[in-house]
């Protein structure tokens, strides 16, 4: 499964501490994201102007990374999960001896913290103590070309508190005396201020400052800003393990691989549902997730101790971000007498969702994030802002997941790939702090790099609620205010500057669904009816099955448990309540109780076929449906907990009943899944349902009882009463006084200070598990979970230097909205797939296969489950669906691991041919490793998601974008020909953002956007890719 990682500490660019994220380690508090481009580019360029055995002036990882492991975490507190607002003195003691323990192997890792926590310093301190370890004699030798102290010092003021004393000091916005600052989005102020805070006119320049402030007119520039993202669990422990043995093997010392913070795993993304409708659902399915997963776990406990600063948080803990949002979010640090702004920047997507507590965050490539761990920084534009006005109040009845799809569907439309998004408007003050979360959950669906909520009373209510200290409440407002940074919807607004604008009115928002294959193509409840049968209607595509007119009506029966059972088009074999999107909201949770409650009551009862399941994000849903009295309801209709993670909306929906899965193929069936989560791409959720709907809560029990998605709620009836009545939707849907009702007594305080206090412990599954020892792992070649990568076997000191692509042959030729389930899936691994014929051929039970998410950590899986979706469209194929592919110079069609082997093995160059928004979706490090692996060497898309377009860069894959109004077909490009991609030989004459010619052998030539976006991505380039560099430097110390 995927295994998210939470990484605090001091990191990067006056050193942000860090918090949880899922599938992410997040770098909190603006410290990198702030530095605003020129400073950056000096360092790439000086990078790109050396020799490889040259070490530029701060700028390689050499020097990096002793200096993010001294300097930077002299500015920021690290937080740790054990200890999450604990802070310690400064001064030059602690950093001496922090850095002494930091290399001892009998600390713990929550003590490593805590020692992190500590190290607080200036420029001299850390000078008197760098003779401590070698490591920092590296440091105070780089440190002699720091620049001068801040030249904003004059803008630190004393912050009081009303209680007497201090809260601390901050930076003034205010004392700036520039009004071009009430004019500016928050989250841009958020950049400011961290910009000041760290300006040393050398990371961060006053001119940089200059550039934030003007930010109306320096957006539109591509400003770059340098930031630390964070990793995917196994493939990035499996990459630093393997990076160890080739940092060995060419001459230097493996333990010079080790993050420069304190990392969290936190295992929420490896859990199905083998088991469901049952009592012991919980326990059943931790068992199989221990037995399918010993080895890879065990292999995660070993790196817990192999490298410093890890801690696994184990299984059954809950979804990061919902435990990110619950407790280890702060909105404001206080930093040894330093207050700050809180932010997160993580590998999973859905780091976005602490936006809806005004803490700055956004998902980033895993595959940067690994360079992260070792001082690597990444670097992005300055974003253009979309200012989102909300007004009026939702209607009784309707809920947030229905607010967040007409969201995603207007953002989508509008086009916010690489923006922020920010909301505000008099509406914001009708929308609990749960739902605006949920609205910044699906940032990565409408396409944002985030959906951001600015702080206000809303936001302090929901920190009392979730038990956090009055104080620190009084602090995160006091400050805010205070800078600019607090909005009170109480008081006269000023006129902020936005890129553009979108309107919504709460009022206009209905009840609907999304799908059945994108989470943006919204459909009114209303016309649910009208539109499945449009879909049953239309040809194959995002709207349409092609099921003939005569074949729609087929009702294919079979027996279940020695009962009578029927299956049509559009019934439902799924309903699951499951995502951090919305288990995150008590009044989604509690309606979909007061859902099953009522309706049971009437005697209502969910077909048996139906496979439904609970898996909230959090240990807090089970405590307040049980005080609520509504648990009992939902597990009579069968929607038992089944664990305490992503489950169904990862793809880990498990399998379904051998007489519902043998009706569905052989009957081709359309069946349908209704899920509360937030992707619902074809071939995710499950491989045998086509239909796949994203809706609120209360609406997946809805469905199930309907069984079907055939319905027109309004006209007929879900289903008939004890005596006899028909019931329809609106007599078991909850007003929204209802839910309140029940939230205000339900929703205690004392709910998430308990479930989190013991968040670390763990399990006695986990804690009886056995790992290795050593610094060094010993890889096992038998093993099919966890595998040496080839990434670095062959590598050199030297770097291959820059190349173009001769004579190379499409693999694959797509259309629009290839998301990366569609090239690396993470769900079920099919019994006929190259991934399951070499699991077979190693004496694997098929019942063992478990997920190709559960097997990242073995590049062998993983190369032959790239583009294995059952449900991808390849042109090639006319029509046909499947993992399959034409080897162009045979005709032969060949499943596409196959054809890519054979290229290979033919010495034949291979690239990819896409429409728009090519690798949307989740931000998965393999959807571009495994092209990697398969001799990709390019792709050319109309546009791509921006996470999947920095994994390209980071794996040495070239992006390229097809001209605006341009794509394959326009350009008459049948995939057929063969490419040469005609790159600079040079790598001087390369620029972000050039244009490069294409050629084909058929005589046509065309233009395309180079898409290395900065100049730092052109070196990552010339080494082959970010990890080769980042190792190359690190040979260095």
């Amino acid at each position: 499964m995927h295994l998210p990682s939470l990484l605090r500490g001091a990191l990067v660019a006056g050193g942000a501490s860090v918090a949880a994220g899922s599938g992410n380690f997040g770098v909190r508090s603006f410290s990198a994201v702030a530095a605003a481009s020129p400073s950056f580019c000096r360092s790439a360029s000086v990078v790109r102007s050396h020799s490889p055995y040259t070490r530029p002036s701060f700028c390689s990882a050499s020097q990096f990374i002793p200096a993010a492991a001294a300097w930077f975490a002299s500015s920021r507190a690290a937080v740790s999960v054990t200890q999450p607002r604990t802070y310690r003195p400064s001064g030059s003691s602690y950093f001496g001896a922090g850095l002494q323990k930091l290399r001892s192997p009998s600390l713990s890792v929550s003590n490593k913290s805590s020692v992190i926590s500590s190290l607080r310093l200036g420029r001299q301190s850390f000078l008197q103590a760098a003779s401590l370890t070698p490591l920092a004699q590296e440091t105070s030798r780089n440190l002699s070309t720091m620049g001068k102290e801040n030249p904003f010092e004059n803008l630190l003021t004393t912050l009081p508190n009303p209680d007497g004393g201090s809260f601390g000091k901050y930076y003034s916005l205010p004392k700036l005396n520039d009004p071009r600052i009430d004019k500016l989005p928050y989250s841009i102020r958020i950049l400011l201020e961290a910009a000041i805070r760290n300006c040393d006119e050398f990371q961060v320049r006053k001119a940089d400052v200059e550039k934030i402030l003007d930010w109306e007119n320096t957006a539109p520039q591509q400003v770059e800003i340098p930031f630390k993202p964070d990793f995917t669990g196994v493939p990035a422990i499996v990459d630093l393990a393997a990076m160890r043995d080739a940092i060995k093997r060419l001459g230097g010392d493996p333990n010079k691989i080790n993050p420069l913070v304190p990392v969290d795993l936190v295992i929420d993304h490896s859990v199905q549902v083998d088991v469901a409708r049952s009592p012991n659902a919980l326990e059943s399915n931790m068992q199989h997730e221990f037995h399918r997963n010993k080895e890879r776990f065990a292999f995660l406990k070993w790196g817990a101790t192999a490298f410093h600063n890890m801690l696994v948080v184990p299984p059954g803990s809950g979804i990061v971000h919902q435990v990110n949002l619950e407790y280890l979010a702060r909105v404001v640090f206080n930093s040894n007498g330093i207050l700050y702004p809180d932010s997160l920047v993580g590998t999973d997507s859905h780091t976005t969702m602490i936006d809806g507590l005004g803490v700055a965050g956004w998902g980033v490539g895993g595959i940067e994030a690994e360079a992260a761990l070792l001082g690597q920084p990444m670097s992005m534009v300055l974003p253009q802002v979309v200012g989102f006005e909300l007004t009026g109040k939702l209607r009784t009845g309707v809920t947030a997941t229905d607010l967040v799809l007409t969201v995603t569907q207007m953002l989508r439309k509008h086009g916010v790939v690489g923006k922020f998004v920010e909301f505000y408007g008099k509406g914001m003050q009708e929308l609990s702090l749960a739902d605006r979360a949920t609205i910044a959950n699906m940032s990565p669906e409408y396409g944002a790099t985030m959906g951001f909520f600015p702080v206000d009373h809303v936001s302090l209510d929901y920190l009392r609620m979730t038990g956090r200290d009055e104080e620190k409440v009084k602090l995160v407002e006091s400050y805010l205010r205070a800078n600019k940074l607090f909005i009170d919807y109480d008081e006269p607004q000023s006129d902020n500057v936005y890129s553009s604008f979108l309107r919504l009115d709460l009022d206009s928002v209905e009840p609907c669904v999304s799908g059945p294959k994108r989470p943006h193509d919204r459909v009114p409840l209303r016309e649910m009816k009208d539109d499945w049968h449009s879909c049953l209607n239309n040809k194959v595509g995002f709207k349409g099955f092609g099921i003939p007119k005569e074949h729609q009506d087929t009702v294919a029966k079979f027996d279940f448990y020695g009962e009578p059972a029927e299956l049509r088009h559009g019934d439902v074999v799924i309903a699951a309540i499951t995502s951090c999107t919305n288990t995150s909201n008590p009044t989604v949770m509690l309606g979909a109780g007061l859902v099953a409650k009522k309706a049971t009551e009437l005697g209502l009862k969910v077909k048996p076929w139906v496979k439904t399941s609970l898996a909230p994000g959090s240990g807090v849903v089970t405590k307040y449906l049980q005080k609520s009295g509504l648990t009992k309801y939902l597990d009579q209709q069968g929607f038992n907990l089944v664990g305490y993670g992503c489950t169904t909306c990862i793809g880990n929906s498990g399998e379904l009943h051998e007489s519902v899965g043998s009706t569905i193929t052989e009957n081709d069936v359309v069946a349908a899944a209704v899920l509360s989560g937030n992707r619902n791409f074809e071939g995710r959720v499950h491989p045998l349902t086509r239909a796949n709907y994203l809706a609120s809560p209360p609406l997946v029990v809805a469905y199930a009882f309907a069984g079907t998605v055939d319905i027109d709620f309004e006209k007929e009836p879900i289903g008939i009463s004890e005596t006899g009545k028909e019931v329809f939707l609106r007599d078991i849907w909850p007003t929204s006084e209802e839910i309140a009702i029940i939230a205000g007594t339900s929703v205690l305080p004392e709910m998430f200070k308990s479930t989190y206090e013991t968040i670390t412990k763990g399990n006695k599954m986990w804690n009886e598990l056995s790992a290795p020892a050593g610094a060094l792992y010993s890889w096992d070649p038998e093993s099919t979970y966890v595998h040496e990568p080839p990434f670095f076997k062959t590598m050199t000191r030297k770097p291959p230097g820059v190349h173009g692509v001769k004579d190379a042959h499409v693999l694959l030729n797509f259309g629009d909205s290839i998301t990366t389930d569609h090239i690396s899936p993470a769900g079920n691994i099919n019994k006929d797939s190259p991934a399951a014929k070499y699991l077979m051929e190693r004496g694997v039970d098929r019942r063992d296969f478990n997920s190709y998410g559960s097997r990242r950590g073995n590049d062998e899986v993983m190369a032959r489950g790239t583009f294995a979706n059952i449900r991808i469209v390849n042109k090639f194929l006319k029509g046909e669906v499947g993992p399959k592919t034409i080897h162009i110079p045979s005709g032969e069609k060949l499943y596409i691991y196959d054809a890519a082997k054979r290229y290979q093995e033919e010495g034949k160059d291979l690239i990819i041919l896409a429409g728009a928004e090519y690798g949307s979706g989740s931000s998965r490090d393999w959807a571009a490793k495994g092209p990697y692996l398969q001799g990709v060497k390019a792709v050319i898309a109309k546009s791509f998601e921006r996470i999947h377009r920095s994994n390209l860069v980071g794996m040495g894959i070239i992006p390229l974008c097809f001209k605006p109004g341009q794509d394959a077909d326009s350009l008459g490009l049948t995939g057929y020909e063969k490419f040469s991609i005609n790159l600079p030989s040079d790598i001087k004459e390369i620029n972000p953002g050039q244009d490069i010619s294409v050629t084909t052998d058929s005589g046509k030539q065309f233009t395309c956007t180079l898409r290395f976006d900065t100049q730092v991505e052109i070196t990552y380039f010339e080494h082959g890719g970010i990890l080769h560099y980042v190792l190359r430097q690190l040979l260095e110390l």
